[in-house]
């Protein structure tokens, strides 16, 4: 796979909020996913967790009990010797996806369970608390995803292929991130199918009848 050249990059009160782990669990996976990607934005993470613990170094530190470190001793080395070993699988990698989100799909692309959305597009939620959703997008290379605004926050890191919008062009590690303000029509790069993460806290708001009639069922 060709070198990436990341144009668009998580905000700083984005990475502050990761690191201080503020953000949802949904948006913890987009955040982790696009940092494993994208090196500057590794760096200023890196950052911002040695601010975060110079501050720590800071503050008072609450006295333990005497028997603390043996409890914890304990824990780490409590088993049960009758249970059987289990074989520890690694699951197989396609390039695509990474490790954050292996670990969610548990392997590469095969394992993603697909479920249409409409034209072509297809779409897998992904396991994690409700306060946000993270689901995988499968866009056909020159497809649109209909017309919409936000009732929140949109989160899109691009894993393969790229789209464009309103509010630019999008490839590979590069993640879009959409207010209430944007309206947008993304499109899918005629090169390549186009694979991404997208995370949004609120169910977006479609400009046409039907994918509003087709949105209760999809879940978008």
């Amino acid at each position: 796979m060709n070198a990436m050249t990341i144009k668009h990059h998580l905000p700083d009160e984005l990475l502050m909020a990761y690191s201080a782990g503020e953000l949802s669990e949904a948006v913890n996976l987009i955040v982790a996913t696009h940092i494993s990607l994208c090196d500057d934005c590794r760096a200023a993470l890196g950052s911002y967790d040695a601010v975060g613990g110079a501050v720590l170094d800071t503050c008072e530190s609450a006295p333990m009990s005497g028997d603390s470190l043996a409890s914890v001793l304990k824990l780490i080395h409590t088993r049960d010797d009758d249970a059987p070993e289990q074989e520890i699988r690694v699951p197989e990698t396609d390039g695509i996806l990474p490790a954050p989100l292996r670990d969610y799909v548990k392997g590469g692309l095969d394992s993603v369970r697909w479920r249409s959305a409409g034209m072509g597009v297809k779409h897998a939620i992904l396991p994690t608390s409700k306060d946000a959703t993270a689901r995988l997008l499968y866009i056909p290379a020159g497809t649109a995803i209909p017309d919409h605004s936000h009732n929140g926050l949109e989160l899109t890191l691009v894993l393969q292929g790229a789209f464009q919008d309103e509010d630019g062009y999008f490839g590979r590690g590069d993640v879009e991130v959409a207010s209430e303000d944007l309206h947008h029509t993304p499109v899918a790069d005629i090169s390549e199918d186009c694979i991404c993460l997208a995370v949004t806290d609120a169910p977006l708001r479609f400009k046409g009848l039907m994918p509003r009639i087709a949105q209760p069922f999809i879940g978008i």
